[in-house]
């Protein structure tokens, strides 16, 4: 028997599965075969999504994913579809016995915002970047309150927000709805 304290062996080579959500808040029509492409490429396997009219910004469209797949994967895709520029998304990555929770926004004007993520859905935020916050606060006289709002992502969300509305019935199809 393994006591609580005693950390799991993964062994080398060994890759961690976890699972997420990527939701494409707003996707331009003429890329929309190259996020699946990205997609695809990520997982391995031919992903084709159910893309559906953004009604927040003309000729944009809107689709959403549950994934399974190594740790990891979350940042990959976050990177590999911010580089294209015009998307408004978010990626969620869940935790292992040996990663965290992540979870990624990206708009377009902001660029990407990441968070770790608790057992519970919640922001969690390290001391060093709290002190980080703290410090440039102080040196640039900008309000600490502003340098928080940042490093839980209140811009990100603020953006996204009228995005995430425009589901069937205006109803919001929120992050923690992986199955």
């Amino acid at each position: 028997m393994m006591a609580d304290w005693q950390a799991v062996a993964v062994p080398t080579g060994a890759r961690v599965m976890t699972r997420g959500v990527v939701f494409v808040h707003s996707c331009p029509r003429a890329i929309t075969a190259q996020v699946e492409w990205v997609l695809s490429e990520v997982f391995e396997t031919r992903i084709q999504l159910e893309w559906t009219e953004q009604p927040v910004l003309a000729g944009c469209y809107r689709a959403e994913l549950s994934w399974t797949g190594p740790a990891g994967s979350a940042a990959r895709i976050i990177s590999d579809l911010h580089a294209w520029g015009r998307l408004r998304l978010e990626v969620t990555q869940e935790p292992t016995s040996t990663t965290e929770g992540e979870r990624f926004a990206a708009t377009p004007s902001l660029g990407i915002h990441r968070a770790t993520i608790g057992a519970h859905g919640d922001i969690m935020v390290s001391e060093e970047r709290i002190r980080a916050a703290m410090n440039r606060a102080q040196l640039s006289g900008r309000a600490l309150e502003l340098e928080l709002d940042e490093l839980l992502g209140r811009p990100w969300d603020l953006e996204l927000e009228p995005f995430r509305y425009a589901g069937e019935n205006n109803t919001v199809r929120w992050l923690h709805h992986v199955g």
